[in-house]
């Protein structure tokens, strides 16, 4: 069999061809198949929401029409329950925290990044045990820490916890990047008599992938968290989104309409926030680990 020139391209062979396209296929269906587990229970819980109960045990797979939609469960939910108190109230837990975590965290950070002093190590040693240590090994001491300080009840006790809890995660990776920021443009800031927190202002919009992952990160254990609302705040004015409806459903296990409807309820505003900020999450991630 002769050869080709010298300069002309070889065809492809015909297994070299499939190789390759099985290569690009074989991850595309493994992430499918994987969002299809991952996302199908949800899909299911928020399309018989909207459906008769009949509708619900005979086509549970098929989408609402005009003659099964019945939003009586939805009534149920908001005539029965204050769940638009418990949102009111988990929106404000976890936007006050992811807040105060941003704000501080980045601020240790800044500051484990540009400056030297004694006792560093110990610092980073001090914050990596509580990334790997979970917060609930200490309830009983959180829980008498807030009885003392009249926090029981309450959701400043509530956020106080959950800052405590993501501070750790959030100064770790937030040291990477502050430590990618050029170090003339703060020498410069400082040259001008810029004081250190203008430099500290001028150094975070260029850690803005990894505060949005934090941010993300931060966000979604909060909002599912039931372990300290039930602890901490299990009063009826201060119950949070998840607390209310691990309640609810203890009283109306029954009505499937109702189930599904405060399930719904009770994932729809973490999934749109997820939807909106996951690039700026998957951003965050991939620079932190390219870095």
């Amino acid at each position: 069999m002769s050869t080709p020139p010298r300069g002309v391209a070889r065809p492809p062979r015909a297994g070299r061809t499939w190789r390759a396209r099985a290569g690009v296929a074989v991850p595309h269906l493994i992430l499918i198949a994987y969002v299809v587990v991952a996302c199908g229970p949800i899909a299911l819980i928020v399309m018989n929401a909207f459906k008769s109960r009949q509708a619900i045990f005979e086509e549970p797979f098929a989408f609402p029409t005009p003659s099964t939609v019945d939003l009586g469960g939805f009534e149920t939910v908001f005539t029965r329950a204050r769940f638009e108190l418990y949102f009111l109230n988990s929106f404000i837990v976890t936007v006050g925290t992811v807040v105060l975590v941003l704000l501080l965290g980045s601020m240790a950070a800044f500051a484990l990044a540009e400056y030297r002093f004694a006792g560093i190590t110990v610092v980073s040693l001090y914050l990596a045990v509580g990334i790997m240590i979970p917060i609930r090994l200490g309830t009983v001491g959180i829980l008498d820490l807030m009885v003392r300080l009249n926090l029981v009840n309450s959701l400043a006790g509530l956020v106080l916890v959950y800052t405590a809890m993501g501070l750790p995660l959030a100064v770790f990776v937030l040291t990477a990047f502050f430590k990618q920021v050029p170090g003339d443009l703060k020498d410069a800031a400082r040259i001008d008599g810029a004081s250190e927190y203008r430099v500290y202002a001028l150094a975070l919009p260029l850690a803005r992938p990894g505060l949005a992952a934090i941010g993300v990160y931060t966000m979604l254990p909060i909002w599912n968290d039931l372990w300290f609302p039930l602890i901490l705040t299990p009063g009826e004015g201060v119950r949070t989104v998840t607390l209310g409806t691990q309640l609810f459903l203890g009283q109306f296990v029954s009505d499937w309409n109702a189930v599904l409807a405060v399930l719904t309820l009770a994932a729809l505003p973490m999934l749109a926030l997820f939807i909106i900020f996951s690039r700026q999450f998957v951003r965050g991630l991939t620079s932190g680990a390219i870095k």
